[in-house]
C-alpha cells in the first residue's frame, strides 16, 4: 500500500481518518493486555475530543500527557491533535521536580493521566510536584509553579478535590459536528507537539513540530519497517522507545500511513518483551541496542519461538548498522527532525562552514520542511543562523550515490588523544566485529601527558578474553593513536543507560575513573 498522501492535507486528524476508513480493522497498539484498531482509536478518540472541546481546550492549548507507552496514551494524543491542541507528553520517569519543571516551562494548561502509572499513585506524585495542589478546586486551578495550569483530568477514580475525572460514559460532550468543523480548521502549519530533548543537565529544551513536519517526517517510516524485518503482510514490531519521546512518536504517527501493529510494554522488560513477540508472531524491535542486548541475554531467549524475526536473533545489535558499508551506523535521525530526513535540506560543513566532499566527514546542519519550528521560548535567532541552517554537532558523512548519512559521533563525544581527534563510534564499529566481543562502549578517560586516553569498556561474548589479543587485531583496522590503550570488562548489565536507552558515556566515564574493573 502506497504512503499517505502526506501533501493533500499532512495533519494528523486527516491520517487518522484516512487510517480509519482504509484499513480500520487492522490492529493499530497492541500491549500485554490491550489493543486498539485504527477504527477504534478514531471512534475513541473522536469522543476523547468532543469531552475536551467541551471543557475549553481549542487551538493552541498546551494538552500535556503524563501515561505510559499505551493505548490510552494514544487516544489522548489522537484527541488533543484532533482539538488543534499542542501536545506536550510529559516522561513517567520524572520525578516530582521535573514535572513541576516541564509543566511551567511548556505553558501546560491542561494535563492528563491515569490514577496509577505503574507502581506511581500519580494524584500523590502531582501533589509533590506542586505545592498547593491539595487545597485547590477541580476546574479552577491557580498555582505559582505552574501559572497556566488551569485542568488536571485523571482518566481513574479519585477523590481528590482538584481532578476533573474523566468518564468515557459522559454525556458532557461537544457535539460531533463542532469536532468535524474543529479538525477542519486544523492546518499543517499549527504546532501539533512539544516534545522534550532527555537531556541529564540545565532546563530540557522543548522541540516544537507542525502537523505538516510531524506527518510528513514519518510517511517513510512502514518501509523502513518492512526493509528491516522482511515481513510479507502487516509488520508486526516491538516499539521499545517510550511514547514520550521521539522514537515512540515516530512509531505512533508512522503506524498511521500504513497498517504497521506497533507492540508495546508499559515498561521496557526483556521477559515480557519477548512474551509479547512470541504470542503476537512479532517481526522485531525497534529500541536501543542496550535493550536488545537485554532480550539476547535474557535466560529464555534461546528457546523463544522468535522465527518471525529472524533479525532479532542473528541480524547486528543495532538495526542501524543493518547494510552498512564502512562499520559506521545508519543515522537515527533526531527530535529536531521528528524522526526522519525525507523533507530535509541537509548540508555537511568543515570548520568553516565550507561543504565537503562525499566521504569527508563533517557536521550535519538540517533546514527545511522537515525540521522543527523550534524550541520552545527560544527566539528563532537563538535557534538556526541566518540561513536558516540548525547546527546539530553531528558528525557524518556520505558516500557517492548512496541517499543514507553515516554517523561518526557529536562533536562533544571525540576523543582528544595526545592532540589527535578520534571518534568512539569508529573505534566501537571495529572492536564489536570481534567474535570475543558482544558490546564495546568506547570513552575517553583522563591521562597525565596525553590529556585523554582511549578507553574500550566491553562485555565478552565468553568468560576469558584476551585483551591484548584484541588490541592486536584492533591495530591492524585502526591507526595507531585510536586503538584503545584502556581496556575494561564488565557485565552488560554494569554499562549504565539513560532513560531514553541510550549508553550513559558521562557515568560511565566516572564509573571507570572511580575504579570499575580494569585490564
Amino acid at each position: 500500500m502506497p504512503p499517505a498522501d502526506t501533501e493533500s492535507r499532512p495533519t494528523v486528524p486527516e491520517l487518522l481518518r484516512r487510517g480509519a476508513r482504509e484499513f480500520g480493522r487492522e490492529r493499530y497498539l497492541v500491549t500485554p493486555t490491550d489493543h486498539l484498531t485504527y477504527a477504534e482509536a478514531d471512534r475513541r478518540s473522536a469522543l476523547a475530543a468532543r469531552w475536551l472541546l467541551r471543557h475549553g481546550v481549542g487551538k493552541g492549548t498546551r494538552v500535556g500527557l503524563f501515561f505510559t507507552s499505551d493505548t490510552e496514551w494514544a487516544v489522548w494524543w489522537l484527541a488533543a491533535s484532533r482539538a488543534g491542541a499542542v501536545v506536550v507528553p510529559l516522561s513517567t520517569l520524572y520525578a516530582p521536580a521535573e514535572i513541576a519543571k516541564v509543566l511551567r516551562l511548556a505553558d501546560v494548561a491542561v494535563l492528563i493521566a491515569p490514577a496509577r502509572v505503574l507502581t506511581i499513585d500519580v494524584a500523590g506524585r502531582f501533589e509533590a510536584a506542586l505545592p498547593g495542589l491539595a487545597d485547590q478546586r477541580a476546574g479552577d486551578l491557580c498555582l505559582p509553579a505552574a501559572p497556566y495550569l488551569r485542568r488536571i483530568v485523571l482518566t481513574g477514580p479519585s477523590d481528590r478535590s482538584w481532578a476533573t475525572v474523566w468518564d468515557a460514559a459522559s454525556t458532557a460532550l461537544a457535539p460531533a459536528g463542532l469536532l468535524a468543523a474543529v479538525e477542519d480548521e486544523v492546518t499543517p502549519a499549527d504546532l501539533a507537539i512539544m516534545v522534550h530533548t532527555s537531556g541529564s543537565t540545565a532546563d530540557p529544551k522543548g522541540v516544537l513540530h507542525t502537523h505538516g513536519t510531524l506527518v510528513r517526517q514519518t510517511s517513510t517510516w512502514p518501509a523502513a519497517i518492512r526493509a528491516l524485518t522482511g515481513a510479507s503482510g502487516v509488520p508486526r514490531i516491538l516499539c521499545a522507545m517510550p511514547f514520550f519521546w521521539i522514537g515512540g512518536v515516530l512509531a505512533t504517527t508512522g503506524a498511521l500511513h500504513e497498517p504497521v501493529t506497533v507492540l508495546v510494554l508499559p515498561r521496557p522488560e526483556a521477559g515480557a518483551a519477548l512474551d509479547l513477540i512470541e504470542r503476537e508472531g512479532g517481526h522485531g524491535v525497534v529500541g536501543w541496542p542496550a535493550f536488545t542486548q537485554q532480550l539476547r541475554d535474557h535466560p529464555s531467549f534461546a528457546e523463544r519461538d522468535l522465527v518471525g524475526a529472524p533479525m532479532l536473533r542473528d541480524g547486528p545489535l543495532d538495526l542501524a548498522m543493518h547494510g552498512v558499508p564502512d562499520g559506521y551506523p545508519v543515522h537515527r535521525s533526531m527530535t529536531e527532525t521528528a524522526g526522519g530526513f525525507a523533507f530535509t535540506d541537509i548540508a555537511i560543513v568543515d570548520g568553516e562552514g565550507r561543504p565537503v566532499p562525499d566521504g569527508d566527514v563533517g557536521e550535519l546542519l538540517i533546514r527545511g520542511a522537515g525540521t522543527m519550528a523550534g524550541y520552545n521560548k527560544r527566539e528563532r535567532s537563538e535557534v538556526f543562523d541566518q540561513d536558516g541552517w540548525y547546527h546539530t554537532g553531528d558528525r557524518v558523512y556520505r558516500r557517492t550515490g548512496d541517499p543514507r548519512l553515516f554517523y561518526v559521533g557529536r562533536t562533544s563525544e571525540l576523543i582528544k588523544a595526545a592532540g589527535a581527534n578520534v571518534s568512539p563510534r569508529e573505534v566501537e564499529s571495529v572492536i564489536e566485529a570481534f567474535d570475543e566481543v558482544t558490546q564495546c562502549v568506547v570513552i575517553g578517560t583522563d591521562h597525565p601527558t596525553r590529556g585523554e586516553e582511549v578507553c574500550a569498556v566491553i562485555v565478552p561474548a565468553a568468560q576469558d578474553v584476551d585483551v591484548e589479543a584484541l588490541a592486536a587485531r584492533a591495530r591492524r583496522h585502526l591507526s595507531a593513536y585510536k586503538v584503545p590503550t584502556r581496556w575494561v570488562i564488565t557485565p552488560s548489565e554494569r554499562i549504565p543507560t539513560l532513560p531514553s536507552g541510550k549508553f550513559d558515556r558521562r557515568k560511565l566515564r566516572t564509573l571507570v575513573t572511580d575504579g570499575m574493573e580494569r585490564t
